[in-house]
């Protein structure tokens, strides 16, 4: 909740939303309602000790359910796991280290067609560092990407060469983090990639490049379709690769296309899961984002085990997130969302973009002409084959698949990601 906003309520009510939070930005509640909104603001988190105590009695009053019937996740996340991630969210977590991390990076925020959009910007101390935005996905966050901010803005430091070097801006989208909530339709992949560009350009970046998986991709597509002056490219490593056939037999539920190579039924195989088995989350967030937001809102439990969920299967862990990701960073995300309580607003997202939900089925890749790099991750959904890639992309100027990783690749293995992009973008500095 956001200076202005905490102004209009009394104390009582905004501790019973469970989402007491006091954002301080510089002159924030003055600058939005005059011609200084386009102007870039410092940005500085801080949520109060009443929203964190009643956070922690929230968990530590969780009504459990019954424990799962079978020995496997097949029914959902176990309640053991859940039991003992939160029982470590009720104690021990400590936000407060988290919000000191975050309020040493430098943040900002401006207006953008109206909305609020907060975003870490680092400008690399190389000359001649590529300005690249990235955009984070669902269930995640900037938090996906802190670990490749070093790497990426100081490569000398990482192993790398002064002319790998990018600035690097990390956006919050509409609905997520500390960005503003949408209070009308029309934010989707589309707006967001438009507002993009205007950050790049408000920013003093003539030329950039453009990264995401999840969502990022979905993002990252769409700004490249719109090719606006100065984007030179994008890169994804979750590609909308799949062709109209194979879409299609997935969406009647029909066997795999005759004449399907190996990786390719592979990937089909990946996908019919997803759509069988998997994408129950999806299907709520699409057709009722407003009804599972309430529960998602009320309960923290709730939340937390609706991510992990998807921790667990998205993951390159087994089935277990916590092979790949600590018990520190899957809280510190949760208590994002939390804290800021976008549950429901992060998940309208999915009913705005409703057809291309799972950024597989997506045709007007077709009508992308600038370079597009794509790297495959062993955990991710599915893995794009190449002979995909090369129908979809027209521009395909980078093709990888790589050994470690998964769906949260920057998170889980932030120096093949790091290595991936200075590859990647190479050809295309300036």
């Amino acid at each position: 909740m956001k200076t202005n906003r905490t102004n209009r309520h009394s104390l009582s009510n905004v501790i019973a939303t469970g989402a007491l939070i006091l954002i301080a930005a510089t002159g924030f509640a003055q600058q939005k309602n005059t011609a200084d909104a386009a102007a870039i603001r410092p940005y500085h988190i801080s949520v109060s000790e009443e929203a964190i105590t009643d956070l922690r009695n929230r968990v530590n009053a969780t009504r459990w359910p019954a424990q799962e019937t079978v020995t496997d996740q097949s029914q959902g996340v176990k309640l053991a796991q859940i039991q003992g991630l939160v029982k470590y969210w009720g104690t021990d977590y400590d936000w407060h280290k988290t919000e000191t991390k975050l309020n040493a990076l430098p943040q900002f925020i401006t207006t953008i067609d109206g909305l609020d959009i907060q975003f870490i910007h680092i400008r690399s101390k190389h000359k001649n560092a590529l300005p690249l935005i990235i955009t984070h996905g669902w269930p995640g966050s900037f938090f996906e990407l802190l670990k490749v901010i070093g790497p990426l803005t100081d490569p000398t430091a990482y192993g790398g060469k002064a002319e790998d070097a990018f600035d690097l801006v990390i956006p919050s989208m509409p609905g997520y983090g500390f960005s503003e909530k949408p209070t009308g339709t029309g934010w989707g992949p589309e707006k967001i990639g438009t507002a993009w560009d205007v950050l790049m350009k408000r920013l003093g970046y003539k030329h950039y490049v453009s990264q995401g998986g999840d969502w990022g991709s979905v993002v990252a597509d769409a700004m490249a379709r719109q090719a606006p002056e100065g984007l030179l490219g994008i890169h994804v490593n979750m590609p909308a690769t799949v062709p109209a056939d194979v879409a299609q037999a997935l969406k009647n539920g029909d066997p795999a296309p005759a004449g399907l190579s190996v990786k390719e039924k592979a990937a089909f195989a990946s996908l019919n899961k997803l759509y069988t088995r998997g994408g129950g989350y999806a299907g709520m967030m699409v057709t009722r984002p407003q009804t599972l937001g309430y529960g998602l809102t009320d309960s923290p439990v709730g939340l937390a085990s609706f991510f992990l969920d998807k921790f667990n299967e998205w993951t390159y862990s087994g089935g277990n997130a916590e092979k790949s990701l600590t018990k520190n960073e899957m809280l510190d995300d949760i208590s994002l969302y939390w804290f800021t309580n976008t549950a429901n607003s992060s998940a309208q997202l999915y009913w705005e973009n409703n057809t291309n939900n799972f950024n597989v089925v997506e045709q007007k890749t077709q009508d992308i002409k600038i370079p597009v790099a794509v790297t495959v991750f062993p955990g991710e959904i599915y893995q794009a084959p190449k002979s995909w890639a090369e129908r979809a992309y027209k521009n395909l100027s980078y093709f990888n698949e790589v050994n470690k990783g998964g769906h949260f690749a920057s998170w889980e293995e932030p120096q093949i990601f790091t290595l991936e992009l200075r590859t990647a973008f190479k050809s295309l500095r300036k």
